[in-house]
Parts: C-alpha cells; structure tokens; sequence
C-alpha cells in the first residue's frame, strides 16, 4: 500500500483505490456462490471496479462500474440474479459504498470454445 507524497505515488495502491478490490473480491466471491447454488456450469469469473472521484476533499467516489467476465454456459438471467443479491443484500462493501456512490454494473458470458 502506498500513498502519495509531494504529489507523486510511489508503489503501490492507495487506501481509497484498495475500497475498489474489496469491492471486486466482496461481489465476485458473493456471485460465485449463488451461481455455484444454483448449479451454474461456471467454470471462472473475472470482477474489475473502476470508480470516478469528487473533485474536492475527502475526494469520495461518486461513481463506480463493476464489471463481471463469467466464465461457462450459464444462464444471463441467472448472473443477473446474483449480481443483483450481491449487490443489495450479501456484499456489505457495495451496500456500503452505494451510500456515496452511483454503482452500475456489466457483464459479459464467456462460453469455452466448441
């Protein structure tokens, strides 16, 4: 973890740019589950979290894209869900950050090739 001195970062990522990971590892372990309970044929997910900051301090984000690469023939309405249940109800980090930031989210099925 790094932060940044004189205006510059030196190594690594910032307090507030690890609230993104946590957010990437809470979701994707969450939506993992559900379609796993589901008996999903997943076969991998891949989450990524980039997030727009105010302008003025404390520099909170505003606005935050999760996007989900789901690996498998799995149903879009199933992924669907369990974002949705992840989102709202068993990820506490994005119940936690969608008190200060707009979240929206994609994704996309990665069927194995034939």
């Amino acid at each position: 973890m790094d932060g940044l001195h004189d205006g510059q970062q030196d190594d690594g990522p910032t307090p507030i740019e690890l609230l993104l990971t946590a957010l990437s590892g809470c979701t994707g372990t969450t939506v993992l589950s559900i379609l796993r309970k589901r008996r999903e044929p997943v076969e991998g997910l891949e989450v990524r979290a980039d997030g727009v900051r105010a302008e003025t301090h404390p520099k909170v984000y505003t606005h935050i894209e999760v996007v989900y690469r789901v690996y498998g023939v799995v149903k879009p309405e199933s992924v669907e869900r369990a974002i949705q249940l992840s989102e709202e109800k068993y990820c506490g980090v994005s119940v936690m950050l969608r008190e200060t930031a707009m979240m929206t989210h994609r994704f996309e099925i990665v069927a194995p090739p034939r």
